[in-house]
């Protein structure tokens, strides 16, 4: 059998089949049937820093409103251990996680401030984090802050990170750069350890019968892994960072697709979101056998195979291709 150990931000992983950031890992339980499955690793559910924060203000309003009430007021107050308003229930996540499972844990974070990334991502590391993923989820809606603004924004929070905590960092991107290789590479120079492609945005939708916003969460589809695929492609052998596959893999092949193109670990959420351990267990057996059926003994040999750095002149070889595909189109007869 192919040898499916891998290693990725410096950890030795048995499989690259890795539990994305959802409430897959809310858990421990779950967690555990995943693993037996075949993950070789957990990301937590990510901690927003909005959240935390939102939680705190609505506490400090709560004791505000009964402060000098009367001379009774502190008798009626709740105790400070009934409720949270810091990171504690993840942490405490982590360690359980950390206490059922053989495998690393990650924590993850979504946060906004430089100080905020700071602050949780040190809790994560004291509570036994393995190592951070920083899912830099930044929604521009000011018309004056420009593109080079917004990354300088998100470099000065990675590299604060990494100064911060002594743990591999690495950051979970969205597609929407105008260069990805040239920001991968400025992450790189700020500390990272790897970055994650794709972030899969949940977009809101609108409610024509209500004129309101209509919020659901839509699983990915296979249809989503091809852009993951032509990032990984670029990057392969022109980074040292680790590179990780997210969105879209609900087969043993979407995840061959992914390392042949340059992945060391393919994060799955969506599928197991519907299928549980046995679509995670499905998924690991046909990565497996396809590999095994190459004759491909481990996963050095295929990572890669199909990524532009064979390519002379990747950016001639993608316009050509591009343009065959578009002159190769036929419509489709009745």
């Amino acid at each position: 059998m192919v040898d499916l150990s891998v290693e990725w931000l410096g950890m030795e992983l048995r499989s690259p089949l890795v539990v994305g950031a959802s409430p897959l890992s809310d858990t421990a339980a779950l967690a555990h049937q995943l693993v037996e499955a075949g993950a070789g690793a957990v990301v937590l559910r990510s901690l927003f820093e909005e959240q935390l924060v939102a939680d705190q203000l609505a506490a400090h309003r709560f004791f505000d409103a009964h402060v000098d009430m009367n001379a009774e007021a502190g008798s009626f107050l709740a105790e400070s251990d009934v409720f949270s308003v810091a990171s504690t229930p993840t942490t405490d996540r982590l360690r359980a996680l950390k206490d059922a499972l053989d495998v690393p844990v990650l924590g993850s974070l979504n946060g906004v401030t430089p100080g905020g990334w700071v602050h949780h991502a040190r809790e994560l590391a004291e509570a036994g984090a393995d190592a951070i993923e920083l899912n830099l989820y930044d929604v521009i809606t000011d018309l004056g802050e420009t593109g080079e603004q917004v990354e300088h924004r998100q470099l000065r929070v990675v590299s604060s990170v990494v100064d911060e905590v002594d743990l591999p960092v690495s950051v979970k991107l969205s597609p929407w750069y105008t260069s990805v290789p040239a920001f991968v590479r400025r992450l790189e120079a700020a500390g990272a350890a790897g970055v994650v492609l794709f972030n899969r945005f949940h977009q809101p939708d609108v409610d024509l019968a209500t004129l309101d916003v209509d919020a659901h969460v839509v699983l990915s589809t296979p249809a989503e892994l091809p852009q993951r695929l032509h990032a990984l492609a670029v990057l392969h052998d022109r980074t040292g960072l680790s590179l990780a596959a997210v969105g879209g893999v609900h087969h043993g092949t979407d995840a061959a697709k992914a390392i042949l193109c340059g992945a060391h670990v393919v994060q799955v959420v969506s599928a197991a979101l519907a299928g549980g351990a046995e679509a995670f267990g499905r998924i690991h057996a046909e990565l497996a056998g396809w590999l095994d059926e190459q004759g491909y003994a481990d996963l050095a040999e295929a990572r890669g195979a199909t990524s532009l750095a064979h390519a002379a002149d990747p950016h001639a070889w993608e316009r050509l291709n591009y343009a065959q595909l578009l002159q190769s189109w036929r419509p489709q007869r009745r």
